[in-house]
């Protein structure tokens, strides 16, 4: 591999880090080198909120060095006027000679007029170095720009004979602490974690980051309610004052129970409904969309991924498989036949062995 794709590999690697932390802007990772020797000297992501952002982070570390340099930078440089001034400008007052960027920016105060300001500047530019890693990485940014609402990552363990939950009222245990730990390390990397009301009562969860050193990472939770069945006894609304918790609900729901919920800390939010009362997901989505929100992890069960994969809003599947039957009594099947039809045209990202479960990512084409 070139050292020009080494380079953006760091970048990308930087990038990856603050996922579920800069929304809602894109979490862009920027290198500054030499360009002789090679020599880094800058590198940094997008800070938590989203500013600063990478360019300006890595040029600052680089001084005056940056003059001449070559910046590295996982997402086309922003053209405009923010809360900050634009991050063309800043890489042309630094002097930086050369721009390499994988990925060209949909933001319509973007959308190639980035890299268009820095050529017109006497910068050189190359673009699309890594462009695939990524797409996946910012497919988050790349999904709200372009259809108005977040990426959803779907997320559904199930047991070796292809059930969800058993046939009686247990709590079916399906994966083991290691596949356990990369569902902690997605939610770490999620803006937000979304359940139904199903499993919110079912379940009892916490939704929580729980991996050492990573407990300020836990994302927004969000809870699918229409009729705000949700208990101000459970975890999630005890907790709200800890860590963010949504409802997302319809404008029929008790006013008794709204008040009983947001007096704990939860953020009540109707959204449109359908005709059979139930939460039109799509406007759901539309309106987390409007709120910044560009990664979801669902982790409901397999009403609610059927219900998503109906409507086509999943863009990546995991599907995690145990080594143990859930048994002759059978139970709730994880995979629908809407979801089996999405998972179909979908592309295999992954394949993984964690411990004794296996883990299969399938995404949509980027």
């Amino acid at each position: 591999m070139t050292r020009d794709a080494n380079t953006m590999g760091l970048a990308l690697a930087l990038g990856r880090r603050a996922l579920g932390t800069t929304w809602p802007n894109p979490a862009v990772g920027a290198v500054v080198v030499a360009p002789e020797t090679g020599t880094i000297l800058g590198a940094a992501a997008t800070a938590p909120g989203g500013r600063p952002h990478a360019e300006p982070q890595a040029i600052a570390q680089a001084g005056a060095a940056a003059r001449g340099a070559t910046l590295f930078v996982t997402l086309e440089p922003c053209s405009h006027h923010g809360r900050t001034p634009p991050c063309c400008d800043a890489i042309v007052t630094a002097g930086i000679a050369r721009v390499v960027t994988a990925l060209d920016d949909p933001d319509p105060r973007v959308a190639g007029r980035g890299h268009a300001n820095l050529r017109a500047a006497g910068v050189a530019v190359e673009t699309g170095l890594r462009r695939e890693e990524a797409a996946r990485d910012h497919r988050g940014h790349v999904t709200r720009m372009t259809l108005g609402r977040p990426m959803v990552h779907l997320k559904l363990a199930r047991t070796s004979d292809g059930f969800a939950a058993g046939a009686g009222t247990e709590r079916l245990r399906i994966t083991g602490p290691v596949a356990d730990g990369a569902v902690h390390l997605w939610r770490a990397h999620a803006d937000a974690i979304l359940v139904g009301i199903g499993t919110a009562r079912a379940d009892d969860p916490s939704l929580t980051v729980r991996l050492p050193g990573l407990a300020g990472r836990s994302p927004l939770r969000i809870v699918l309610d229409s009729a705000l069945r949700l208990s101000p006894a459970s975890v999630l609304a005890r907790t709200a004052r800890d860590v963010p918790v949504l409802v997302l609900t319809t404008r029929s729901a008790p006013a008794h129970a709204r008040r009983a919920l947001e007096s704990l800390g939860v953020e009540v939010m109707p959204v449109p409904a359908e005709a059979s009362g139930r939460i039109d997901l799509p406007a759901a989505l539309a309106r987390l969309g409007e709120r910044g929100l560009t990664r979801l992890c669902t982790e409901g069960g397999p009403r609610l991924a059927e219900a998503l994969a109906e409507a086509d809003l999943i863009d990546t599947v995991t599907l995690m498989t145990g080594p143990d039957p859930a048994g002759p009594a059978g139970g709730l099947p994880a995979v629908g036949a809407a979801l089996a039809r999405r998972i179909g045209g979908f592309a295999v990202a992954e394949d993984r062995v964690l411990g004794r479960d296996r883990a299969i990512t399938y995404e949509r084409s980027l």
